[in-house]
């Protein structure tokens, strides 16, 4: 048999198929844990409550009157005074719950009444919340550290004053009552500045520097 015969047969000879192997599904794919979407629209938060005492120490009878009302609209009842020793004495006729007090007072100022009131068994365990728009007296706040709860910058609103208020109530310092969230934080249009013809020169110290 010559070898044009072979090939020939060869190409004659029938085509075999091997059959191919059948496709193996794909692995599924791990299912992953989600946690669920939490709805916090109606989520109870401790605020404080209703009917908490707040005394306002500032000779600047703008801030005393709007202070005053934003407390007042979320049910506090509020009393003012114009300097550091009448401040003083009404603290300790009267105990309120907080005192929102200015650095820059005329005659005592704001950081030796906040001294005293922490010398005084009566009135040391106070909530004080320091305010003023003099940047002396700011800077010497942060500084000193002596004894304030915390600090608020003239001129401030609503949000200033409650997120401040809101942070006694969750470190304890003040007594709570479970409301919803943004109950306090609300209507944030009002805003206190300090009043331009009362400035004067006043040393945050000794009573005396620019407010």
């Amino acid at each position: 048999m010559s070898i044009f015969d072979v090939v020939r047969r060869l190409l004659r000879a029938p085509r075999v198929d091997v059959p191919s192997a059948a496709p193996q599904p794909a692995a599924a794919a791990p299912a992953v844990a989600t946690k669920p979407l939490l709805d916090r629209r109606g989520e109870q938060r401790a605020s404080a409550s209703h009917g908490l005492r707040v005394l306002i120490i500032d000779d600047s009878s703008t801030i005393v009157a709007v202070l005053g009302k934003m407390l007042r609209q979320n049910n506090f009842v509020t009393t003012g005074a114009a300097d550091a020793e009448t401040g003083i004495e009404a603290a300790v006729r009267d105990v309120p719950d907080l005192i929102f007090l200015d650095i820059v007072l005329p005659g005592m100022s704001g950081f030796n009444a906040l001294r005293q009131l922490r010398r005084d068994p009566v009135t040391k365990a106070i909530p004080i919340i320091m305010i003023s728009g003099n940047v002396q007296a700011t800077e010497q706040f942060y500084v000193q550290r002596i004894g304030a709860d915390d600090f608020m910058r003239k001129p401030f609103g609503r949000s200033d004053v409650f997120s401040r208020v809101q942070r006694l109530v969750e470190s304890g310092r003040l007594p709570a009552h479970a409301a919803p969230r943004a109950e306090l934080l609300t209507n944030d249009d009002v805003i206190a500045q300090p009043d331009a013809d009362q400035d004067f020169i006043a040393d945050a110290g000794t009573g005396t520097g620019t407010r």
